[in-house]
This record gives C-alpha cells, structure tokens and sequence, in this order.
C-alpha cells in the first residue's frame, strides 16, 4: 500500500507543479483543482473478492488498477486533453490503458478521460512501479459524478428508473454547457489559452517587480 501511495503523491506533485507553472507563468491555467485518494486494504479485498480476482500480490496488481487515484479538474474539455498530454509525456511515466468515456461516454451519462499510469518509486530496499489511475475531467463532469455517486449511495445502488433517466439528461445538459463555456471561451479570448510564452503584461509587472526589489535591497545597503 506503501508504494501506492507514494506513486499516487508522486503524480499529485507532477500535476501542482504544472498547475503552479501555469498560474505563475502563462497567460492561462487549465488546472482548476487536484485530488487524490487511495484505497483502504480492507476496500481493495472488497474488490478482490467481486471481481473474483486470485489474492496473490501479482494479480491484485494487474487487475486492480484503481486503488491509487488522482482526479484532475480542469475549466474545458480540451484542458483535460492538454494536461494529459503534458503529464504522461513526461519521460518516467508509462501509460498502460487510456478509456476515453469524454469521447465515448458510459450508458449512464459518465464522462471522464481515464488513464492507468506506472510510475517508478525509490524505496530503501531499492525501486519499484506503482500504478495510478489518473482522471481528467472538467467542472461539469465532475459535478455530475458526485451527484450520480451520491444517488447510488443514498438507494443502495437500485435508483428508481426515472431517477437514472434524469441522470442521463443531466450528463447530456452537462456535456452541452462544456460545448457552449470552451466555445464562448475561444471567441472571447481566441485560441492561445495555452501558450507558452509569458505575456507582454506579465514581463512588465516582473520587470517592475525587480526594480523594486533593487530599490529596496540598495535601500538596506545605504542604511
């Protein structure tokens, strides 16, 4: 469970420094949020047990591919495609499986780009890969997933019929809003949301910035 850990807190440091990055730097930061969870011993033998997988280490590694998770929020569809590309092309991570339930959405409505990633760990008795399911998604896709696990939870996994037909409505209006929020977006501000040169307004905050620092630090010197 270790190793879990410390791979799901490896890919949270990746994303923040990408999400820092972007606030501090760019003109633009497609990260709204990060979270991570891992899964408690006792709710992975839970899952070992419904999926009838064999209990032996190898197989629970190989087949449950969940039990470190990382979420990632972003403002618009085509953030969560950029920060994917961004975070697995970096050169210690290995993509196993990608589901994209964006572009293929799952009979309930659920949207999200899933990806299961291997990332090397440096323990005392030497190296070892974790796997980290790693989810991209916007605002709205994760706003609908938190009410449709809340409607599970709350009927026990049998929802009402019309309660699931809703559901499906409102992942479809939610879909709708990302078109409509990223399509605004980029008639507002274009299509250099993400670019990767600062900006001619924040080079002349930074310079003013310095020029400050200098006055003060000559100030000192001639106290």
């Amino acid at each position: 469970m270790l190793s879990y850990k410390f791979g799901m807190d490896e890919i949270t440091t990746k994303v923040r420094i990408l999400q820092e990055e972007f606030r501090l730097v760019h003109a633009y930061n497609p990260i709204e949020h990060v979270s991570a969870r891992l899964k408690t011993p006792e709710s992975v033998l839970d899952k070992v047990e419904r999926k009838k997988c064999e209990p032996t280490f190898d197989r629970i590694r190989e087949e449950i591919t969940d039990i470190a998770g990382v979420r990632v929020t972003c403002s618009f569809v085509s953030d969560a495609y950029r920060v994917f590309d961004l975070l697995t092309g970096q050169h210690d991570i290995h993509v196993v499986t990608v589901k994209d339930y964006i572009e293929h959405p799952k009979p309930n409505g659920y949207r999200s780009l899933h990806a299961i990633v291997e990332i090397p760990v440096f323990l005392s008795a030497g190296p070892t890969t974790a796997r980290v399911e790693v989810q991209f998604r916007t605002i709205a896709m994760d706003f609908w997933a938190s009410l449709e696990h809340k409607i599970y939870y709350k009927y026990d996994k049998h929802v009402p019929a019309e309660l699931l037909s809703s559901l499906r409505e409102a992942a479809r209006t939610a879909a709708k809003l990302d078109n409509d929020m990223e399509q605004l977006h980029r008639e507002i501000h274009g299509d250099d949301r993400l670019t990767t040169e600062p900006t001619a307004g924040s080079l002349e905050l930074s310079e003013r910035v310095v020029a400050q620092l200098i006055r003060q630090r000559n100030h000192l010197r001639s106290d």
